[in-house]
């Protein structure tokens, strides 16, 4: 039947739900030394995430003697996220998507480490499929709430969209709601939102999965994100538009501003100022100025990206899809990019 907007539709109890905050009573002092290893890794935002880790291991490590053992036991056993891939995946994407992927692989090496020194048996902590496992349990299927970190089983079944029909809150109790945030429709999914909607590649590493519905993705200007920081812009905002290869403002200011670092840091500091003073009048005269200039740098840019795809993707094909199953998925992924860089050439080369 059809449901309107703001209708309960899941009620998960606090006694069913992973915390991290609960997770670091029950454990109470144990963790600090592995905490302390993550801290010392630079990881300290992690610890919330690698205490329901640790909790999600102590369950499985129970068996059937845990209460949550049947929902453990139907989650996947298999993951495409950045934290399962090898560095021949690495290899096969562009440089933001593989930065972010390593970046997962990365952390998960850090929570193998650090699991070494919690109360967790000897049989688990040398697992490396187990502890891999429960990294990509507690990644993919928890959602931070005010800096706790939280799973609600059977929740956490609802899948990503660009359009969602429901979100998901905890009250003060720690118990955990699903409303639908708008009418929705019998027999229309209910999709909750796992982070950014406009740029895949994030989603992508942390999720191991595309969203296609995505409308754009991070321009890969990975060789100027000194001048994406500098500017106080972050990936999300730096964008190339799949259906239409429009681009966003904020590409064509870093461009400029690496051009006038280049050939007139003069010029680059008065750019500066008019993009950190909201000087729209001023960004507008030195974008006409140097206009040629931002374009055949990023035609430059474009093209690069476009014969590297090919490059990345052809390299992929050449593996055992047997032994390094993401394949498909970086293929998917590269296509993606190729399509929406095809279609930002086109507009640039009309330009």
């Amino acid at each position: 039947q059809d449901i309107p907007a703001g209708s309960p539709v899941m009620y998960v109890p606090n006694d069913l739900t992973f915390t991290s905050s609960k997770a670091a009573m029950e454990f109470g002092g144990s963790l600090g030394e592995a905490e302390a290893q993550l801290i010392n890794a630079g990881l300290e935002d992690k610890v919330p995430l690698f205490r329901v880790f640790v909790k999600i291991l102590l369950e499985y490590e129970k068996g059937e003697n845990s209460p949550w053992y049947t929902w453990l036991n139907s989650l996947p056993r298999i993951y495409n996220t950045g934290a399962s891939m090898t560095y021949a995946c690495f290899d096969c994407l562009p440089p933001y998507a593989a930065w972010l992927a390593l970046t997962e692989r990365q952390n998960f090496v850090n929570f193998q480490k650090a699991a070494k020194f919690t109360p967790l048996g000897e049989d688990i902590v040398t697992n490396v499929t187990v502890l891999k496992w429960a990294y990509n349990v507690a990644i993919t299927r928890s959602i931070e709430w005010y800096g706790d970190r939280c799973i609600a089983p059977m929740a956490d079944m609802l899948n990503h969209g660009t359009e969602t029909e429901v979100e998901v809150s905890y009250d003060e109790n720690g118990d955990c709601y699903v409303y639908t945030t708008t009418d929705v429709a019998a027999g229309s999914p209910l999709r909750m939102s796992y982070g950014d909607p406009t740029n895949p590649s994030p989603l992508f590493a942390t999720y191991g999965f595309l969203d296609e519905s995505s409308p754009g993705t991070f321009c890969k200007l990975m060789h100027m994100r000194t001048e994406m920081e500098v500017l106080g812009y972050r990936f999300s905002d730096l964008l190339f538009y799949k259906e239409t290869g429009d681009i966003s403002p904020a590409v064509f200011d870093v461009v400029l501003y690496n051009v006038l670092n280049q050939y007139d840091p003069g010029a680059a500091n008065s750019f500066y100022d008019a993009v950190m003073s909201g000087d729209e009048a001023t960004k507008a005269q030195y974008h006409d100025q140097y206009w040629q200039y931002t374009k055949e740098e990023l035609q430059k840019h474009v093209d690069g990206t476009l014969k590297d795809l090919d490059k990345w993707s052809e390299k992929a094909q050449s593996y055992d899809i047997y032994t390094h199953p993401r394949v498909p998925l970086i293929l998917q992924h590269n296509q993606f990019v190729k399509e929406t860089f095809l279609n930002v050439k086109a507009n640039l080369d009309n330009m």
